[in-house]
């Protein structure tokens, strides 16, 4: 069985993850890790992002001072994901800013109901047909075991294409879910529910690529 350490603390992510990926992984998260380093998400792109938190952690976690030991088992892989939602009457935006973008000047997340007000406040005067919009997710997957100069990321994507409505809708979900309808439906992520948002939303496509990769 893989072992995956999911580079969060967001309960909601862990099980959107687990619920896509299933029973053929175990599961760790930064949760298991009480000396896991801060990872500064600062890069300009999902990838690089992605990529930072997977690197960093698989290099902690092959060093004496990790505390894997205590642990029942070592993870074998390093799981790091960036996504957001890129809006295109906003040029793309928020983009990699997506979780804290009701408050660009602070370095930490804002609460999901202050992001959607924010947005929606934003694309006021947008009519129905501009306001086309897409969630994107990157993951970048490192393994542990080898050296660091033999340590590569691999990277996976997947995109969701819809629209943002003009109020939000559902209870289920959760970031932008209550106000983004995805193409080919009527009913936000969050009115459609985890099992038929777990089949196309942008995480399921990367992870199904993930997947398929660690099999081959």
């Amino acid at each position: 069985m893989t072992r995956l350490l999911i580079a969060t603390r967001n309960a909601h992510k862990v099980e959107e993850i687990g619920a896509i990926l299933g029973e053929s992984f175990q599961f760790l998260t930064l949760k298991d890790f009480s000396n896991a380093p801060k990872v500064v998400e600062d890069a300009d792109t999902f990838a690089g992002n992605a990529t930072k938190k997977a690197a960093e952690l698989a290099r902690w976690l092959a060093t004496d001072d990790s505390d894997f030991k205590n642990k029942n088992s070592k993870p074998d892989f390093v799981l790091a994901d960036d996504s957001g939602l890129e809006v295109d009457a906003l040029n793309g935006a928020p983009g990699v800013l997506s979780a804290r973008f009701a408050a660009l000047d602070k370095d930490e997340n804002s609460p999901d109901a202050d992001n959607n007000a924010k947005l929606l406040r934003l694309l006021k005067t947008v009519p129905a047909g501009k306001r086309t919009a897409r969630f994107r997710c990157v993951i970048a997957l490192v393994e542990i075991d080898p050296p660091p100069s033999l340590r590569h990321t691999q990277i996976f994507d997947g995109v969701c294409e819809g629209k943002i409505i003009f109020e939000p809708r559902g209870q289920n979900g959760f970031g932008y879910d209550p106000l983004f309808v995805p193409d080919g439906y009527e009913q936000s992520f969050a009115e459609l529910g985890e099992e038929v948002k777990n089949q196309l939303s942008h995480r399921a496509k990367a992870l199904a690529r993930l997947e398929a990769g660690l099999r081959t």
